[in-house]
């Protein structure tokens, strides 16, 4: 008699919440939010040439891995192409871009979008996941400078990442909720794709381009780590710095940091698709497994 007053009690408490007796609550929404640049929206070249947003970018592809583990996961893409980490601070200076691609910037920057969105979704584990990638457009501009200002355009560019970067990870990582695991990332270099250049002085800057990406990965790898965010170790898995080990590709021997920069970029595709800086599906794919690794599987 007991048994049934308390199954009658328990059908009585689930029809006052408005649920059918039998019924089970819908599982709780959990999101993975997305930021950075023009890669953290999958940006990749029309059959014309134009650069466009795809559903095939690294975070696309991280959320698939990932919501094996949590088939409630929404992925949110607040990264806005173009940024650098001054306009991802500010909202200043990436006016078009930002127009053109619908850029969310409540509050007036990607940040500010980013920081409003944590504290709507302040429940521990309600956010397991935000991943970061910046600073590639800080230093993008210096490959077409003269050879005589190389040096300081990426000093510029590195002082503007060790500047903007701490203000703009600190922040997220206040926001989140607890036990949000939170990651950044190292850079692939496109600038590998010039060593098929006429110029010599191309070629000299694809040579070159290896050194300074160390240091600038070095920058950002740095300030992830004072931040408390895990870094995605991108370089290393595109064999940025491995200018030695030579490989086959397309009937010849080039090095391996070449041959993974043609192969998972879009930079030594001829026209009218190419030459463009960014990654194709594969190098997608290698980008959210290098995040993959570092993350570890959601649950």
């Amino acid at each position: 008699m007991r048994a049934r007053l308390l199954a009658c009690s328990v059908a009585a408490l689930g029809i006052l919440a408005g649920m059918p007796p039998g019924a089970r609550a819908a599982p709780v929404v959990r999101y993975y939010l997305a930021l950075g640049d023009s890669l953290s929206q999958g940006v990749q070249p029309s059959t014309g040439g134009a650069s466009l947003e795809t559903n095939q970018g690294y975070p696309n592809q991280l959320f698939a891995l990932e919501s094996r583990g949590i088939p409630n996961l929404v992925l949110v893409k607040l990264g806005c192409p173009g940024d650098t980490t001054s306009s991802m601070l500010t909202g200043r200076g990436n006016a078009k871009n930002a127009r053109l691609s619908h850029c969310d910037r409540r509050g007036g920057s990607q940040l500010s979008a980013a920081l409003l969105f944590l504290r709507e979704h302040h429940a521990p584990g309600e956010v397991p996941l935000v991943t970061v990638d910046i600073g590639a457009n800080d230093i993008d501009g210096c490959a077409d400078v003269p050879a005589s200002q190389l040096g300081p355009c990426v000093s510029a560019g590195e002082t503007s990442i060790g500047k903007n970067l701490p203000r703009i990870l600190k922040p997220i990582r206040k926001a989140a909720p607890r036990g949000t695991r939170l990651a950044g990332m190292t850079l692939y270099d496109p600038e590998l794709a010039q060593y098929f250049s006429a110029s010599s002085s191309q070629r000299a800057l694809a040579a070159a381009s290896v050194a300074i990406l160390k240091q600038v990965n070095d920058e950002l790898s740095g300030g992830d780590s004072k931040a408390g965010f895990r870094t995605a170790d991108v370089a290393g898995a595109f064999d940025t710095y491995d200018s030695t080990d030579m490989v086959s590709f397309d009937g010849q021997s080039i090095p391996v940091n070449v041959a993974r920069v043609c192969s998972w970029t879009w930079n030594c595709t001829p026209p009218p698709s190419g030459p463009n800086i960014h990654a194709n599906k594969n190098g997608y794919a290698v980008i959210a497994n290098a995040f993959a690794k570092v993350v570890g599987r959601l649950r």
